[in-house]
């Protein structure tokens, strides 16, 4: 990423609590030196400030470096009771257009990032609300790794997909966040001009993106010719113990198939075809189960459920939970969410 303080942005100068600064739209300050004073070490230099890595604000001296920001470009603190909101959660990003003044409790009520995740974290808003301090897992802690300071573009991306994230209802597994967030939806059509999937190796096929890094996988059950009904002809290449899709590890392949309730999706139930060794190196290694000499028990392996949209004559390939999973957890979604026979 470039040097943000390359960048030649709007400033704004704001009085806060006895001090003068100067405050970019990037979210960097520099303080004044103040008349008739000696210079200070943290005078007249731009800064985003130092992390707090306990709670993941930036700082500078003893102030919260949002509070600064905000007064410069929302005014100042409407009220005791106000505090700053960064929109996106990402409490590196001090962009203006990300901060605003707002109550605790507006803040958990207008926020559906911050909704989201009290629900996740608590089970319910009433949970909260009746005792913040005891989430159902026990822990207060969280996961400040995916933060950091961003583009004007990284900002709006970011906005977007968390805002995308929180409407699906549920968290992926874990909680995690990752520099996906961040990034901008890559592949694009004349119907879809802001997708969020990626071209896959196999023709006809694409992925939904999940992690920033992700990388083409092959799905060898895409159908090469797209016929009336693109889905009918798909399901009917999910034959059980058939390669469903292939990634640098090894194969997946179809333990179930089924369409959605209303038939405009296809959900596919599959496990992994290898299995890790250790080599002579102390590496551990993918390995085909064929070339096995032990018998394995393929329940125990790790499961995925995947959906298959047909879309912009793409067959959209879109992980169901992240991650891989016991089969029995799979199986179940797996019936939640297909008609039956």
């Amino acid at each position: 990423m470039y040097n943000l303080f390359d960048i030649n942005e709007p400033e704004k100068i704001c009085e806060y609590r006895g001090e003068t600064y100067r405050v970019r739209e990037n979210g960097s300050i520099y303080r004044l030196q103040k008349r008739n004073k000696r210079k200070r070490p943290l005078d007249e230099k731009w800064t985003f400030g130092t992390l707090d890595k306990q709670y993941g604000y930036w700082n500078f001296a003893s102030e919260k470096v949002h509070r600064i920001v905000a007064t410069a470009y929302h005014g100042k603190q409407p009220s005791e009771k106000h505090v700053v909101d960064h929109i996106d959660t990402n409490r590196k990003n001090n962009r203006p257009d990300n901060l605003r003044w707002i109550t605790r409790l507006e803040n958990i009520l207008l926020n559906p990032i911050t909704l989201s995740r009290i629900i996740f974290k608590y089970g319910s808003i009433d949970n909260f609300l009746a005792n913040p301090s005891k989430p159902i897992d026990g822990e207060l802690e969280q996961n400040f790794d995916w933060m950091r300071t961003v583009t004007k573009e990284e900002s709006d991306n970011t906005r977007k997909n968390l805002e995308n994230w929180a409407k699906e209802g549920k968290i992926p597994k874990g909680g995690q966040l990752g520099e996906w967030i961040f990034k901008q939806e890559i592949y694009a059509t004349p119907s879809n001009p802001e997708p969020n999937y990626i071209l896959s190796k196999t023709p006809n096929a694409a992925q939904r993106i999940i992690f920033y890094n992700d990388k083409p996988n092959e799905f060898p059950c895409t159908p090469r010719n797209i016929e009336s009904n693109p889905l009918k002809t798909y399901y009917e290449n999910l034959n059980i113990g058939k390669v469903f899709f292939r990634n640098r590890n090894g194969d997946y392949v179809v333990v179930n198939s089924g369409f959605s309730k209303d038939r405009q999706s296809i959900y596919i139930l599959t496990r992994a075809d290898y299995v890790y060794r250790e080599n002579k190196d102390g590496e551990h290694n993918p390995v085909p189960i064929s070339k096995l000499q032990e018998v394995v028990s393929v329940k125990d392996l790790p499961h995925a459920l995947t959906e298959v949209t047909y879309k912009d004559e793409l067959f959209i390939h879109s992980k169901v939970e992240t991650g891989f999973h016991p089969r029995e957890e799979l199986e179940q979604i797996f019936a939640d969410y297909t008609q039956s026979d």
